[in-house]
């Protein structure tokens, strides 16, 4: 029998993370990282397995002494923290395994040099007890890889018993891996491969009813392209709505596809009923020459612009979140005006905006190394983040640019002005399709689920009023919900307009400590 402990390293102060706005929710962290209760569940039951993540307790060296093997995991914007863990426990003499995307993608990064026993490149479904067998013979390889793509029908149930979900803003679930598409930055491809492989709906639904009633009450679908088989996806969501239905719509959902999910209608009135709020989509950028030329073309369609394929997902009752890009070789300095421009014409609040950064292994990082544009000790500088040189611009004039174009988006003023488009002088549908069913069918439940929203968004609002770093933006604040109140918005548009302003503060607070020169440039 082996002791185990899988550690999740602290994630720097991100885009992603909302480190800043999490506290206005009452919440240490903003979901899960899923591979912990994964290689857990995939433990058998004769070992002890703990996880560990860091944000949201701490990591305490001393209490790793009676464990026999260590495993850390870790995405691009955790490499710093993972090497530092990684030294720490090699100085102690713990036996160490690492796997997870950097380590993947970046396998011959000198700085895992004497830190690693063991390496687990891709996925582990099969790797991992195999090494677990290997182990307790004395007869583990250092590198572990495995030949086939899994096959994600068979995957057990994370060990989600281990998680403590009241500590997160929400629970996630994964349904499928792998993408279509190529686009050329895009390291998905790489660790997952271009043929979606997906749960049965039967396996998806038994993870939600779990998460649920753990106490998740929103949970994101983790899946890069969760319409990467749009087939597949509509009898996960047809299960969904009637996991939803039974249960009286506990939950909310949200997930990340591709912008030619405005193409279904079926699929977005699908997504609409399974109550699924809101969709990150990869826009990444408004001109044509920046898509092509990163084979982005499922963005590209004729005749149906992106600027229409957003509102008609917005008109189904969706919310966009919009991944953008600056610093594709067709990018001049007029990108960060078109950029601004855009989002404003489509009504997106939410911006995860970045400069372009080539991840090892993937073919932009192939090409611009052949071309010799690449500064890897730059992406480390906290002044630049970027490892990408660009044709157009200098690194400076892309960084100033991008800085820039950030503090636009996250000036109060401009994101509700985007917010009041959306939401008060639009009102997109949003979650009316749930309230329209149980209106109908569990009219005693519409009520109290009305109730309950109208008390979450008034605790989470007493919260940002209190706050000393919303002093500036509470006029806007104050504001907006006047509006929202006088247009006689539905009651449910209240919990929205909170957490909307808890993402604001996050991304507002961020990048003006960014733009003053007050913390290291984060570019996601």
């Amino acid at each position: 029998m082996a002791r185990i402990c899988l550690i999740n390293p602290r994630f720097p102060t991100s885009f992603w993370g909302l480190n800043h706005g999490l506290p206005l929710l009452g919440k240490k962290c903003n979901m899960p990282v899923l591979a912990l209760p994964t290689i857990a569940g995939l433990t058998p039951s004769e070992h002890e397995v703990a996880i560990l993540d860091e944000n949201i307790e701490d990591l305490d060296f001393d209490a790793l002494a009676g464990f026999d093997i260590v495993g850390v995991t870790g995405m691009t914007v955790q490499r710093d923290r993972m090497i530092e863990i990684l030294q720490e426990l090699k100085d102690r003499g713990h036996f160490t395994v690492v796997g997870g995307p950097w380590i993947t993608v970046a396998e011959g990064w000198d700085r895992f040099e004497g830190l690693v026993d063991v390496a687990f490149i891709g996925e582990a479904e099969q790797t991992w007890p195999k090494f677990l067998e290997d182990w307790q013979r004395g007869e583990h390889s250092p590198r572990y890889e495995q030949a086939d793509k899994t096959d994600m029908t068979t995957v057990p149930m994370p060990r989600y018993d281990l998680v403590k979900f009241q500590e997160y803003a929400m629970g996630c679930v994964q349904t499928s891996r792998g993408c279509p598409f190529q686009c050329e930055f895009c390291d998905i491809i790489v660790i997952f491969g271009r043929r979606p492989r997906i749960k049965t709906p039967e396996q998806v639904v038994a993870e939600v009813d779990y998460q649920h009633r753990q106490g998740a009450r929103m949970i994101f679908l983790v899946d890069d392209n969760f319409i990467g088989n749009k087939k597949a996806a509509k009898e996960i969501l047809r299960a969904l709505i009637d996991w939803q239905r039974r249960n009286g719509y506990p939950v909310v959902f949200g997930t990340e596809a591709s912008l030619n999910l405005a193409e279904d209608d079926e699929l977005l009135d699908l997504m609409a009923q399974a109550s699924m709020n809101t969709v990150f989509i990869g826009i990444e950028s408004p001109d044509e020459d920046a898509l092509m030329e990163t084979k982005k073309i499922q963005n590209v369609k004729k005749g149906f612009t992106m600027l229409d394929r957003v509102h008609t997902i917005q008109e189904a009752g969706i919310e966009v979140y919009a991944g953008m890009i600056v610093g594709f070789d067709s990018d001049d300095l007029g990108v960060f005006d078109r950029q601004f421009d855009f989002l404003t014409a489509a009504r997106i609040p939410t911006v995860m905006a970045g400069m372009l950064s080539a991840i090892p292994s993937t073919p932009l990082y192939d090409r611009l190394l052949a071309e010799g544009r690449l500064d890897n000790a730059a992406a480390d500088d906290p002044a630049i983040a970027t490892n990408v040189i660009p044709l157009q611009m200098s690194v400076h004039e892309m960084r100033d640019g991008w800085l820039d174009l950030m503090d636009r988006l996250y000036d109060p003023e401009e994101y509700f002005r985007r917010f009041d488009a959306l939401f008060a002088d639009h009102a997109i549908p949003l979650g009316a399709a749930k309230m329209a069913w149980m209106r109908r069918h569990r009219p005693v439940s519409y009520v109290l689920q009305h109730i309950g929203i109208v008390l979450a968004a008034l605790t989470v609002l007493a919260r940002i009023w209190r706050d000393p770093r919303t002093k500036p933006f509470r006029p806007v604040y104050a504001r907006t919900l006047r509006k929202l109140l006088l247009k006689r918005r539905p009651l449910r548009f209240l919990f929205t307009f909170a957490t909307r302003c808890v993402m604001h503060t996050h991304f507002a607070v961020m990048t003006q400590q960014m733009v003053r020169g007050e913390s290291r440039l984060v570019n996601t």
